[in-house]
């Protein structure tokens, strides 16, 4: 049976140095379990790449699937030019 709080089960394939390097990541970061770890390197990364994550309360169409694009427009981040 699923975590009540963890809906959802993934399966992920790994190579030996992807494995190698999580596993380094998550003995580094005291990380409780592989799970914890790849957990946290995917919050890492969707934060890194501007990307919110969900609360539990926000619809589907606040995360671009069906919202208009005046809405998603204010949610991307933004890129800042530089001119030399």
């Amino acid at each position: 049976m699923a975590d009540e709080a963890r809906g959802e089960r993934l399966q992920i394939m790994l190579t030996d140095e992807e494995l190698k390097a999580l596993d380094d990541w998550r003995f580094t970061k005291r990380m409780p379990s592989r799970a914890a770890a790849v957990r946290e390197l995917l919050k890492r990364g969707l934060t890194a790449e501007g990307f919110d994550l969900a609360d539990g309360e926000t619809k589907s169409k606040s995360y671009g699937v069906i919202e208009g694009e005046e809405a998603a427009q204010k949610r991307r981040p933004r890129r800042v030019s530089r001119k030399d």
